[in-house]
């Protein structure tokens, strides 16, 4: 495993949402405060907010895609193409592992601890975040 899964499964594990664990994992590439990283990716664990929409996992990983990529100018349609390249590939290679990206899909048969249930996510979201970072550089 490479430090950004190991640094996001502690996080998971110590009891933070899956979009935290990979968002915050990322706080320092990002030059973000790692407490600000925490809280930015909150409401999007559990599925958004808990209601088992996109896995958390997967939005931390569209919110480190978008902080390094995304436009702030509205004419840079280049930023945006690129943006939503990255997201869509990295949806893609998430559905080809998992079967979904969606939280309620891949919990529906699973039980157990938060750890236990979604690690798997976790861990999964970082290694392809990292293939297509490096595919995209």
């Amino acid at each position: 495993m490479n430090s950004k899964v190991d640094e996001a499964l502690a996080l998971f594990k110590e009891g933070f949402s899956c979009s935290q664990a990979v968002f915050a994992a990322y706080a320092k590439d990002l030059g973000m405060d790692y407490e600000m990283a925490l809280k930015v990716s909150q409401a999007f664990g559990g599925g958004m907010g808990g209601m088992r929409g996109e896995c958390g996992a997967v939005t931390g990983a569209y919110m480190v895609i978008s902080l390094l990529y995304g436009r702030t100018k509205a004419e840079d349609g280049e930023a945006r193409l690129k943006t939503f390249t990255m997201v869509k590939d990295f949806a893609k290679r998430f559905k080809e592992k998992q079967g979904s990206t969606v939280c309620r899909d891949l919990l529906e048969n699973k039980s157990g601890s938060h750890y236990d249930m979604c690690s798997d996510y976790v861990k999964d979201a970082c290694i392809i975040l990292e293939e297509i970072l490096e595919e995209y550089k």
